[in-house]
């Protein structure tokens, strides 16, 4: 594959309550030379995480006890500013429609089903990836440039 900056300059952080998951995502990870992953089995460790490690991408699951990804998706919404782009990818077994909407319109980019594929997995990443470092150029030639943030009238503002 044709990557868009080198693997290293990437940093993940990865959220989903199975150890299991987790190994599986920082393999398939690995195995494409991104190995600046940090992952948690604590969603209510999100947003230090965040914060600290400040991700280019979050890989995040859904459905979790305790804070469940969309309450760390409503506080990332709050701390993510307008003018960055932070790719989220959803990591999922739930397909339900209702949960793909609230998911979007609270930030999520893109989704990955429950059980992983590892090649779909990995497209979907990179192709995240790649717009991220996209982003960040075209923010340092035209760092005035106001970012579009659509939102369909329908779902209004959930504040």
């Amino acid at each position: 594959m044709n990557h868009p900056a080198p693997a290293d300059d990437f940093r993940i952080l990865v959220i989903d309550d199975q150890p299991a998951n987790l190994e599986l995502v920082e393999q398939l990870l690995a195995r494409e030379g991104l190995h600046n992953v940090l992952s948690c089995t604590d969603p209510a460790q999100a947003l230090a995480l965040f914060s600290s490690f400040e991700p280019d991408l979050l890989i995040l699951d859904l459905h979790m006890p305790g804070l469940d990804g969309f309450a760390v998706l409503e506080q990332l919404q709050r701390r993510i500013p307008a003018d960055d782009y932070l790719p989220i990818l959803v990591l999922t077994a739930d397909a339900t429609r209702e949960a793909r909407l609230r998911a979007l319109a609270l930030g999520a980019r893109d989704f990955i089903s429950k059980p992983l594929d590892a090649i779909e997995t990995l497209l979907r990443v990179w192709n995240l990836l790649e717009t991220r470092a996209l982003y960040r150029q075209l923010r340092r030639l035209q760092p005035d440039q106001q970012p579009l943030r659509a939102r369909p009238m329908a779902l209004g503002n959930s504040s």
